[in-house]
């Protein structure tokens, strides 16, 4: 079981927005919280920062990488969408990546985009309540698109194919999941019957399901078979959904932590989920029930070259403080320190003894020291995606997130949850 490996991308540490692999893991095009693709090479043990994708005026907000065809697809809030092909330049001969136009015909901002997975077509999600799904046009050399519209209320927020290349699942802010019918009579072959229908047409709605309670749907994903969907909620919960069942064949999770906001499946029975606790989970199940089976994260990667809280020593003077009074000792430092720690795994570095607020060593409660969470991310994961494997028998998974790091994770390497919250938490924390 491999220890997670922190990508040393030379990109200091902005945001990823979202990143995405090339077939051999040589190659990643990433989103640093901007207009432009940067394409990073790997070298070695090092990376280095290659092509430049710029077409877009504002924010990318979703990328993807075909792995048999090697061509890139990025979505924008400017609204539209480029597909990017290596094409030889005719002046200097060498490759270069040409951007084509897609024909979104959407009015709001793009929101997510993935490649079918023939490849023929893509899917992209939009604020204009519509998912744009796009095919080549050889005719005019462009990409153009048909809109799914109905049901959808409010901004698509998330997209996954199913193996069959013409259902797809969708996630929006109208606090929905949704199993739509993407198929296109000159592009696709009837599909098999499945257990979401027979009969396919464009547009039709093979299920529909509510936030348990009432939240944003985040994140949607099929399992290897395509045979049962998963999706994540702004509520705290995730629902695996059995079709063949019943329309009430659904097992909810409801968590006590952040919401998850992304998701993929390693196996028929296993799922990685991450969001705003800054981790990755792994929830394990089946027809029967599912649970939370613990996290890729040890929480062992705080700053280390400090002393370990242990007993709590050096709590126990401050938050038994002599004439504290039973109203004030829950808005104490200690208190807060402890609090946070154990719900969200976050500390409150001291100021110096000797600097204007310190406390003479101990965590502060105000926003004067910095701070530090036990989790090798220090921020939201904004993607978790498929890094090694196959479909049914994935062996890594790789997670970018807001701290502006890209990581690989060995899915076999997963630490049990402790009684209190997350294990190692309290032990792993630090003061300095």
């Amino acid at each position: 079981m491999a220890a997670p490996q922190v990508l040393p991308l030379p990109h200091g540490q902005i945001p990823i927005t979202s990143h995405a692999f090339n077939a051999d893991r040589s190659q990643v095009a990433v989103s640093l919280n901007s207009n432009d693709v940067t394409i990073f090479h790997r070298q070695g043990q090092e990376w280095a920062a290659g092509e430049t994708l710029s077409e877009h005026d504002k924010l990318i907000t979703s990328i993807d990488w075909a792995p048999n065809s090697n061509r890139i697809v990025t979505s924008s809030q400017d609204r539209n969408a480029y597909v990017w092909s290596l094409t030889p330049d005719p002046q200097t001969g060498t490759t270069i990546w040409k951007p084509t136009l897609v024909l979104l015909r959407i009015n709001r901002a793009a929101t997510f985009v993935r490649w079918s997975p023939n490849e023929d077509k893509f899917a992209v999600a939009s604020g204009a309540r519509a998912i744009a799904i796009c095919s080549f046009d050889p005719e005019g050399d462009w990409w153009v698109s048909r809109l799914l519209k109905k049901p959808i209320r409010s901004t698509v927020l998330s997209l996954d194919w199913h193996p069959n290349n013409v259902l797809l699942a969708a996630g929006s802010a109208d606090m929905k999941a949704r199993v739509l019918s993407a198929y296109i009579k000159d592009v696709d072959k009837r599909p098999a019957p499945t257990v979401w229908g027979e009969k396919l047409p464009f547009n039709t709605i093979c299920g529909e399901y509510t936030s348990p309670s009432g939240g944003w749907v985040h994140s949607v994903g099929f399992s290897p078979s395509g045979d049962v969907l998963a999706f994540t909620s702004h509520d705290s919960t995730i629902s695996i959904v059995y079709p063949a069942h019943g329309p009430n064949a659904i097992h909810t999770i409801k968590l006590t932590h952040l919401p998850l906001v992304t998701l993929t499946w390693t196996r028929e029975d296993e799922i990685i989920a991450a969001g705003h606790d800054c981790q990755p989970f792994v929830f394990r199940g089946g027809e029967a029930g599912w649970e939370l089976a613990g996290t890729l994260d040890d929480n062992k990667h705080a700053g280390g070259g400090s002393t370990g809280v242990g007993g709590g020593r050096g709590f126990g003077a401050a938050g038994a403080g002599a004439g504290a009074s039973p109203v004030g000792r829950l808005s104490s430092a200690a208190f807060t320190t402890f609090r946070n720690a154990d719900t969200r795994g976050f500390a409150s570095m001291a100021s110096s003894p000797t600097s204007p607020g310190g406390s003479g060593g101990l965590p502060s409660a105000g926003g004067g020291g910095e701070s530090e969470i036990f989790t090798l991310h220090q921020n939201t994961i904004t993607e978790v995606r498929v890094y090694e494997g196959v479909p049914g028998d994935v062996r890594k998974v790789s997670t970018s997130g807001v701290d502006g790091k890209l990581v690989v994770w060995d899915v076999a390497n997963v630490s049990p949850l402790g009684a209190a919250g997350l294990s190692g938490k309290l032990g792993g924390m630090h003061i300095r």
